[in-house]
């Protein structure tokens, strides 16, 4: 029987609530709404919807689900009960064991199915299970971490067939207990036969090199390994005393070579190498790391110092991107140059810089302008104007739901985007601010790593308030444990989202904070209590020097450390910052609309200290000498004779658009261009004169106002759909009964292509009904030899020839023959 088929009178029998749990554990199935139960149980066997729901299983589920797919054949109907699996299972009860499949089952990755044939009368007290169809797909061809057997190489690795039997040969001169074989497929019998017990495998390695049996136990948790040169030290038969465990393991068929650089642990090898169990460390239990531990205290104090640092430095960051905005690469991103001229400016590391600048812009607080390819700060931004304890939670927020990640900046680049004319123009890393350094997955990793932190902290938290301290090792410890179909994720992401969130106070001293948890458990008004009575108020007053120098004894307010930065240049880290005054930041801060008076009443008003004498004659020079000289901007200019004209014209309201400036009595100049001047001068009955070509026309680029940032939101990534879309598609499943086999709908497609992979296995007939190109429909009895594409090759036996079909031609697959030999 059909399995998709099986699935659907399956998921017809269940309860709603019954359905309401597989909605909420795979909202992926009614999206959009499935329009009967064929149409859901084709989703729900559909290999991208598997490998989503497979992300979701914790190691000892996904060892159950791989036993059971390695147990079962749906093909000749062989299922497989808990009892079944209990005993390769080592360490696994029944009781631990029928809750798991009860789970597999509810999320509809296996389904009930009568008992093999030949079953004893008492197994039908027992619950059988099949796995979807495409489980195979996705679980891989080394389900468990074991290989493929020895008949399946021999028919997919034609070098490996091609010494096999000689391979057998030699084993049968050299004394070994093996079957004498005449055809590859014989061969590979035998050897699976000669390596089938743990007791056999023990006989042969009895006389293996030293170091063998080490080696073998490096392919426990995989099948396939690197060995280079594999197939030409395969080729050799090993006898000299002092030949490798390699050598010796790939002379007698316990390592098969895939290609010059890989080889393979046949299947039986494998399990008898596990004591004939497929899985032979099962538990229930995730595993505990040994943690150390710091004090409550030192948490916190990390923690707010933290903090209290990324709200400054990025507001200082803020200002340097004011100054001098960031240009942007032709290839996208900011470059090394521009990245270390920021870093030198803020005084921080350049991969520091970097990873603050990536955090500033998700946050919304940088903006690239598309009309200069720069990076700025949008006019008007709320973040500068906030309590301190909001704008950590604008960046959070911001942290928590990109889909950048900031630590990748500066790794090397790897895939296609490495290639040799990128390389050329964008360096061999990673820039900042680049499309490189996306990754969708990266707010569902987070999340997930801040929910294995708080999980570790409440297991761990000692009596006396100490913390422990969690790394990236005790991290993937337990997400290999949790989600180990999603370690590859973590494994590439935890030790950046680890020291992002120390950057942000979520982690410090190594520890999972009260902020952190908080946030883990998505209360941000509870983490922001907590740093309102935590945090270090800000410092209004700063401490003048004699040696035009300033103290900050502590974070300054963000409006006073702008100010501050725009008239002294910073010195050193930290919160006790010096700033330093020179003619140059005077004159700087001059050039920005201050003056004399002005600079020296903001000093005075928030220094604890009098004003010493040396800068204060420092400010009143530097602004005594400011401004003798004065710039301005021109695109034209007008020159006439008559002083009496040259007055009309700035009179003259009409001239209003030219901006004119009188700069001597017969010279104006004017901010149009020299033809939109004379066009001017023209309407008002002059007949002027343009004395030069059109070169120095200045060309005004439109400038695009930018929006002031909005606010990050954080919502946590949805795990179940909306409870008004299950009940609707609830409604509407009970509205329609299952199709009946044959007719068309969703579900006739994965019906099909069912249908011609299984005649593949089974090298089966089928009958076809397939459109042509005229729309005739024509029933057709032919063989399928292979699937992919969206195309079928099939044999037909009638004219003796092989062609290919568009699956999008056939409108119904039958079986239709008996097995081919």
């Amino acid at each position: 029987m059909s399995l998709i088929r099986a699935l659907s009178k399956e998921l017809e029998a269940r309860s709603d609530d019954s359905l309401r749990a597989l909605f909420a554990a795979r909202p992926d199935l009614i999206s959009p709404m499935a329009p009967d139960f064929p149409a859901l149980a084709a989703r729900a066997s559909a290999r991208v919807s598997v490998q989503r729901a497979l992300e979701r299983l914790n190691k000892p589920e996904m060892q159950v689900l791989e036993t059971l797919h390695l147990c079962t054949n749906a093909d000749t109907g062989h299922s497989v009960s808990a009892a079944g699996l209990k005993k390769v299972i080592a360490g696994s009860t029944l009781s631990a064991l029928d809750p798991i499949l009860a789970k597999l089952q509810e999320l509809a990755l296996v389904h009930r199915a009568d008992p093999p044939a030949g079953s004893p009368a008492t197994s039908s007290r027992q619950r059988f299970y099949l796995p979807v169809g495409s489980l195979k797909d996705v679980i891989g061809i080394y389900p468990a971490g074991l290989g493929r057997s020895y008949t399946e190489l021999v028919r997919l690795q034609p070098a490996f067939a091609q010494r096999v039997v000689q391979l057998v040969a030699e084993l049968r001169q050299s004394g070994a207990d093996i079957h004498a074989a005449s055809t590859p497929m014989d061969a590979a019998l035998a050897l699976q036969r000669w390596t089938s017990t743990p007791e056999n495998l023990r006989a042969i390695l009895a006389a293996a090199p030293e170091r063998t049996v080490g080696l073998l136990d490096k392919f426990g948790s995989w099948a396939m390994g690197a060995v280079p040169q594999a197939q030409r030290r395969a080729s050799v038969t090993h006898e000299s005393h002092d030949v490798g465990p390699i050598d010796w393991l790939l002379a007698r068929g316990l390592l098969v070579p895939l290609d010059a650089g890989h080889v393979e642990l046949p299947h039986s090898v494998g399990l008898a190498l596990r004591g004939g169990a497929i899985v032979d460390d099962f538990t229930l239990t995730p595993p505990v790391p040994e943690l150390g531990h710091t004090s409550a205290a030192l948490r916190r104090n990390a923690a707010m110092g933290a903090i209290a640092e990324i709200l400054r430095l990025a507001a200082e960051l803020l200002f340097a991107v004011r100054e001098q905005p960031l240009a942007t690469l032709r290839s996208g991103g900011v470059g090394v140059r521009e990245l270390r001229r920021l870093a030198e400016s803020i005084r921080l590391g350049v991969h520091e810089t970097a990873v603050l600048l990536e955090l500033c812009a998700m946050a919304g607080l940088l903006r690239l302008d598309v009309d200069s390819s720069t990076w700025v700060q949008p006019p008007s931004l709320e973040w500068l104007n906030l309590p301190r304890q909001e704008q950590w939670l604008w960046l959070v927020n911001a942290w928590l739901a990109s889909e950048r990640a900031p630590s990748l900046v500066g790794q090397p680049l790897t895939g296609p985007s490495s290639s040799a004319a990128h390389q050329g123009a964008a360096g061999t890393t990673i820039n900042a601010l680049s499309a490189e350094a996306q990754r969708p997955d990266a707010p569902v990793v987070r999340r997930r790593v801040l929910e294995i932190l708080n999980e570790l902290t409440a297991e761990a938290a000692a009596p006396d308030g100490k913390a422990p301290v969690l790394d990236a090792r005790a991290v993937l410890q337990r997400a290999e444990w949790a989600q180990p179909r999603m370690s590859r994720r973590f494994s590439s992401l935890v030790r950046g989202i680890l020291e992002e969130a120390t950057l942000l106070g979520l982690m410090g001293s190594g520890a999972l904070t009260q902020l952190g948890s908080a946030m883990a458990d998505g209360q941000p008004e509870k983490a922001m209590d907590i740093l309102g009575e935590h945090l270090p108020a800000a410092v209004n007053h700063i401490l003048l020097q004699a040696d035009l120098t300033a103290v900050a004894p502590g974070y300054l307010a963000p409006e006073l450390s702008e100010t501050l930065l725009l008239m002294a240049d910073a010195e050193g880290q930290g919160p006790a910052s010096i700033y330093r005054f020179s003619a140059t930041s005077i004159r700087r801060a001059l050039d920005a609309g201050q003056d004399a008076e002005a600079l020296l009443a903001f000093l005075r008003e928030h220094s604890a200290t009098d004003v010493p004498q040396p800068l204060e004659y420092l400010v009143q020079d530097t602004a005594s000498r400011h401004g003798r000289l004065r710039i301005g901007t021109s695109a034209s200019f007008i020159q006439s004779d008559d002083e009496t004209a040259i007055t009309d014209l700035l009179r003259e309201a009409r001239t209003s658009a030219l901006s004119l400036v009188r700069i001597a009595p017969t010279v104006l100049t004017s901010s149009a261009s020299p033809r939109e001047t004379a066009r001017v001068l023209r309407e008002l009955g002059l007949s002027p004169a343009v004395q030069e070509a059109e070169t120095a026309v200045v060309r005004f680029k439109r400038t695009t106002a930018v929006a002031g940032s909005a606010r990050p939101v954080y919502t946590a990534p949805r795990t179940a759909p909306p409870e008004d879309d299950v009940e609707a598609q609830l409604s509407v499943l009970r509205q329609h009964r299952a199709v009946p086999a044959g007719t068309t709908g969703e579900a006739s497609t994965q019906l099909g292509l069912e249908t011609l992979q299984t005649a593949i296995r089974l090298k089966q007939a089928v009958t076809m009904n397939v459109v042509d190109n005229l729309g005739n429909a024509n029933t057709e009895t032919v063989v399928p030899v292979s699937v992919s594409g969206g195309r079928v090759r099939v044999f037909d036996p009638a004219k003796d020839t092989e062609r290919v079909l568009s699956i999008h031609r056939i409108i119904d697959v039958e079986p239709a023959g008996e097995l081919r030999s």
